[in-house]
């Protein structure tokens, strides 16, 4: 068959600034933690060798004590994550918008770390659970670090820090069983969201397929929060923040979801690790919005309410560069779980805006990384450290690796000639002019609920429509409390009559009569942009299952193959068992999969082999129509190699179909056809059986 990719060559893209700190054991003798060189590993130092061990055996003391101490505490929130190493790219000089260094010379590639992450589970809860997901990216500028801590949604649930505390509690598991893990279907998240009317629009966003992605490089980013620039002139500009995935924004299926927790808990992050590996790098362009400060009261909507969005078609996405990740973490812990991310640490020409939710992480981030990191000098960690020197007058604490000399340690000083000093040209916070009584109130601007998540719900196909029904189905069919219910229907009333009922039918709930305008938004208010019908198609980077037995067509599923993997697809062969697979002619193809290990659920597609023994073969395999019926009922494209095995196999599954049907491609030339049909990732007009 044929060359398989080659893999990236992982080790000579390693970033320069890591070099001093990575450690490679290969070849190297055994030593203590002093570099004392270890003789014996396996056994404790004992009086007799049936005897008691010794308090002398130092090297056992320090093994195992660093075992005892090598967890810190997990994230509150974000605790399950992957992360990867790249860079980022400007397209052209944005002089005219911000000083920031990175985004002025187009020649220029700034290293960066993403993370990715759920929300609300734990460290060991699986990565496809209907969840926000974090989308953290941390530049490594030559004026220091800037985190921009984000999530695939533009908006959040609440609009003011101090709900914080309050909405994690209410979505993590209940605390008088520690259950449910990863879900927020349970009274207690829904009982806050009915308590607080402002999580209306990001409920629409996490019932919607945006909360399922199918891999970490086809999922949009958002920085959430209105920021500013601010360019040498002072002059300054609102600013949303945007990741546009390259691969176009694509979502999994709930029943997948599903199955997938259960059969391969690490979904994506083996997407994210496995398509590095092979070279098929992730790529999201960067985009911005900018708005002029004097129309900051523009809009129908309050600019600074992290619950709402600037909808494109009004203040449209300029695209100013491109984010590569090309090469994976050598140690999980010392770089994923390490890497501390937070929305303050910016460079010159980025500041803030006056966003509740945004002052607030302000506080929590350096508060928790105290906790994660056991100190002050977490920013010490070589994942943490900046590419720039670092001169301050701040000292010591736990951990601390940097060797201040000179007695100097405070500002102003003689003794040091005043060094470090403040430089003219250091960063400077926007002089923005505010007043007002201190008080504990919200803006009246605020207080629209449910305008966008309506436009929300507008803007979706009838297919994401239906999807979202059944997500807000399938939650409060696990809440026990039927008022609470019955509560969220009628507070989901105020978005749709339609929503409303739809969901009111699958619980068993009173069907509200429409509420009074939606907050004033008509029927025909929509923004194609969130429509994920309306991204980008592509089958690069798609995983199709090439089913093959004894007796397969070689030549003809070789000239296939060699098709797919020219269109960026990713081919693996899947058969009744592993190892070589012999086709007609007698040349060999290695099993990667086989009905025992692995499942439908874990491709995109589905494409069977010709040749008529290993039809054969494939046909009295009692696990196939299970695997063709499950890809069918996803959606999938599936491909034969010929017409007469798509009619048996698919009469064989019990699918009631044909070749030609949406999705279902047969005969010669079966190339080109089926590579589009795997490029609309789901064939959404077929009827699930």
């Amino acid at each position: 068959m044929s060359e398989q990719p080659k893999r990236h060559p992982n080790e000579t893209a390693k970033t320069e600034r890591l070099k001093d700190f990575t450690v490679d054991n290969d070849g190297q003798k055994l030593t203590t933690n002093t570099g004392l060189h270890v003789a014996e590993d396996e056994h404790s130092l004992k009086a007799g060798v049936r005897g008691p061990t010794l308090m002398e055996d130092f090297h056992f003391r320090e093994k195992m004590t660093h075992f005892d101490h090598e967890r810190i505490p997990e994230r509150i929130v974000h605790a399950r994550g992957a992360g990867a190493h790249g860079y980022f790219q400007a397209y052209e000089p944005l002089t005219e918008l911000t000083e920031a260094g990175f985004l002025q010379d187009p020649s220029k590639q700034t290293p960066v770390f993403v993370r990715f992450s759920t929300v609300a589970g734990s460290r060991g809860s699986a990565d496809t659970v209907r969840d926000v997901r974090g989308f953290a990216v941390k530049f490594y500028t030559e004026e220091g670090n800037f985190d921009l801590v984000g999530n695939n949604m533009p908006v959040f649930f609440i609009q003011d820090a101090m709900k914080f505390p309050d909405f994690i509690h209410a979505v993590k598991p209940e605390p008088h069983n520690e259950i449910p893990q990863a879900q927020s279907a349970h009274d207690t998240f829904w009982d806050f969201v009915v308590h607080n009317t402002e999580t209306a629009h990001m409920v629409m966003w996490a019932m919607s397929d945006r909360s399922l992605p199918r891999s970490y490089a086809m999922m949009e980013g958002f920085g959430v929060h209105t920021f500013r620039l601010v360019n040498a002139e002072g002059k300054a500009r609102f600013v949303k923040f945007h990741w546009k995935p390259l691969l176009g924004t694509h979502s999994l299926v709930w029943d997948e979801v599903q199955k997938l927790g259960g059969k391969d808990p690490d979904f994506n992050r083996r997407d994210l690790h496995d398509s590095i590996e092979a070279g098929r790098c992730p790529e999201w362009e960067f985009g911005i919005q900018v708005l002029e400060e004097e129309d900051e009261f523009k809009f129908g909507f309050d600019i600074l309410d992290p619950t709402k969005l600037w909808p494109e078609e009004l203040v449209p996405v300029r695209k100013i560069g491109k984010l590569t990740l090309n090469r994976n973490t050598d140690n999980y812990f010392a770089e994923t779980e390490q890497i501390a991310f937070h929305p303050g640490h910016l460079v010159k020409g980025i500041d803030f805006s006056n966003d509740p939710l945004l002052q607030g992480r302000l506080f929590s981030y350096t508060d928790t990384q105290l906790s994660r990191l056991g100190g002050p000098n977490f920013n010490e960690l070589p994942i943490n450290r900046p590419m720039c020197p670092v001169h301050n007058n701040q000292r010591d604490g736990m951990h601390r690796m940097t060797i201040n000399r000179g007695p100097a340690a405070y500002h102003k000083n003689g003794i040091a000639g005043g060094s470090p000093h403040p430089s003219a040209d250091g960063y400077k916070h926007h002089q923005e002019k505010v007043e007002g009584h201190v008080t504990r109130e919200r803006s009246d601007s605020f207080k629209d609920h449910y305008s966008q998540a309506a436009l929300f719900w507008n803007s979706m196909s009838d297919v994401e429509k239906g999807h979202i029904v059944s997500a807000f189905s399938f939650e409060l069919g696990h809440v026990k409390d039927k008022a609470l219910r019955q509560a969220v229907v009628d507070m989901f009333a105020n978005v749709s009559g339609e929503l409303a009922a739809g969901i009111a039918a699958n619980i068993g709930a009173a069907s509200p009569a429409e509420a009074d305008g939606a907050a004033g938004k008509s029927k025909s208010d929509a923004s194609p942009a969130l429509s994920m019908m309306n991204t980008v198609k592509t089958p690069k980077g798609r995983k199709v299952a090439v089913l093959v037995a004894g007796g397969f067509d070689g030549a003809a599923t070789d000239a296939l193959v060699r098709e797919l993997r020219a269109a960026g697809i990713v081919p693996e062969f899947y058969s009744t068992r592993l190892g070589p697979i012999k086709s007609g002619s007698g040349a060999d193809v290695e099993a990667d999969h086989s009905f025992l290990t692995s499942d439908s659920v874990l491709f995109d597609a589905v494409l069977v082999a010709g040749g008529e023994a290993s039809v054969e073969a494939l046909a009295a395999e009692p696990k196939l129509a299970d695997f063709l019926k499950e890809a069918f009922r996803h959606f999938k494209a599936i491909g034969f190699a010929r017409t007469e095995d798509a009619e048996r196999l698919l009469a064989l599954a019990g699918i009631k179909a044909q070749a030609g049907d949406p999705g279902l491609l047969a005969g010669d030339g079966l190339g080109q056809p089926f590579i589009q049909a795997v490029a609309e990732h789901r064939h959404w007009t077929r009827q699930a059986q």
